[in-house]
């Protein structure tokens, strides 16, 4: 097959998709924002050809790229794995005649009240949300739901741009910061999305899909919700991926998922669900049609002993299944957070960490001191972070726990 795929360098790992669709056999064409000098000599090996666009997420820049190749070959898959780039690659994608992920379930993945309706109508439970254009429709929502309620924008990703309120002063608050009400700091939003704040401890199931069925599935856990671990210093938040996904516990949340790929018209591609357990019961947050973020794809191959990125790329090129994760680890990533902005200085509790566990540790990025920090807002890899796996899960939980309280990030 030739395969198009959308930005092969940027994150680093989007080049693990390429290497392995070209070591199934296909002839990979990239579409980037990079020069062809910048892709380093391995991802330019893999490449069969490269166009270099100003944006990929400009649809009719793409669009011409797209039209532009398939003019010279066939062209049988245009894929993407970055949720950015997941509409406006399906709106080509129809535009030009190449099978896979629609634009309406690309935009159902990404639009949230989109998406909680659709769900909703399919019998599948999910928080009261709605999309409100002024402070008057977002005061009627609290007036109906009740605090706390969760702002975000329509198509943000993971916890970027998420707040909680809990009472009208605060809603009345945050609500210029998206373009809403007295004050707006910036052009007003077309709309954003309000919803019920639902208690629960906080997971996601990832899978990837063939034809609407799951071939394979990974259930993680925050520790603490993402919420909370975006917003303070002192936590050291982990991601921890089980490998008791057989246990009757997870199989409320397993069928769950296999309905919200039903409603949403999911073929054959990854997907990332976000999901809450609590006095409510279980309650579906929200799906990327994309692999997930922070590197989790190769803690899941690292635990399970197993290429995931050649899985994807059999899966979406129509291939079969030539191995099955092992199961025999859990496996844990954890954030270490600088003690203030500034610039790294130092690690303390390092060597004693790798002395007695360094045989779980298969991932590790410490940058150097004189590094300059980023904001704790900035995400799970912005800093230093460890990636551990063990073959009882609860050990590896205790592990992760010592680890964020024997390590310390100084910064001044």
């Amino acid at each position: 097959m030739n395969v198009i795929f959308v930005e092969p360098a940027f994150p680093h790992y989007q080049r693990e998709f390429v290497r392995a669709l070209q070591a199934t056999g296909h002839r990979v064409i990239g579409i980037g924002e990079r020069p062809l000098a910048a892709l380093g000599g391995e991802l330019r090996h893999w490449l069969t050809h490269y166009e270099q666009v100003h944006s990929v997420v400009d649809e009719a820049g793409l669009l011409d790229a797209v039209r532009g190749l398939q003019r010279r070959l066939w062209i049988d898959r245009l894929e993407a794995t970055v949720e950015a780039h997941i509409l406006p690659v399906a709106k080509v994608r129809e535009k030009c005649g190449i099978p896979g992920t629609t634009a309406r379930t690309a935009w159902l993945c990404r639009d949230k009240p989109s998406m909680k309706a659709a769900l909703r109508a399919a019998g599948i439970p999910c928080a009261q949300s709605a999309s409100v254009t002024s402070v008057g429709e977002a005061l009627e929502f609290a007036a109906r739901v009740g605090y706390p309620l969760i702002l975000k924008p329509r198509s943000g990703a993971g916890a970027a741009g998420t707040r909680r309120v809990d009472d009208d002063a605060a809603l009345r608050a945050a609500l210029p910061a998206y373009g809403l009400g007295p004050g707006a700091d910036h052009e007003p939003a077309a709309s954003i999305a309000i919803e019920e704040f639902v208690e629960g401890h906080e997971g996601f199931l990832d899978t990837l899909c063939v034809g609407s069925e799951v071939r394979h599935e990974f259930i993680s856990h925050y520790y603490p919700n993402v919420l909370e671990a975006m917003r303070e210093r002192w936590i050291s938040p982990q991601i921890v991926a089980t490998n008791r996904i057989d246990a009757p516990g997870y199989a409320e949340v397993r069928e769950m998922a296999r309905r919200v790929i039903r409603a949403l018209g999911i073929g054959s591609s990854a997907t990332h669900m976000e999901w809450f357990f609590g006095p409510k019961g279980l309650k579906f947050s929200e799906i990327g049609c994309r692999p997930p973020g922070v590197g989790q794809w190769d803690l899941y191959a690292a635990a399970n002993e197993f290429d995931i990125y050649r899985e994807w790329a059999l899966a979406v090129t129509g291939g079969r299944s030539e191995t099955a994760p092992s199961r025999r680890h859990a496996g844990g990533m954890i954030a270490l957070r600088p003690s203030q902005d500034g610039r790294i200085v130092r690690y303390e509790g390092v060597e004693r960490i790798v002395r007695e566990h360094g045989d779980c540790i298969v991932a590790a990025h410490l940058p150097p001191a004189g590094t300059p920090t980023r904001p704790v807002e900035a995400g799970y890899m912005a800093n230093a972070w460890l990636r551990l796996r063990h073959p009882d899960y609860d050990t590896l939980r205790s592990i992760l726990n010592q680890i964020g309280e024997t390590v310390r990030v100084i910064a001044a």
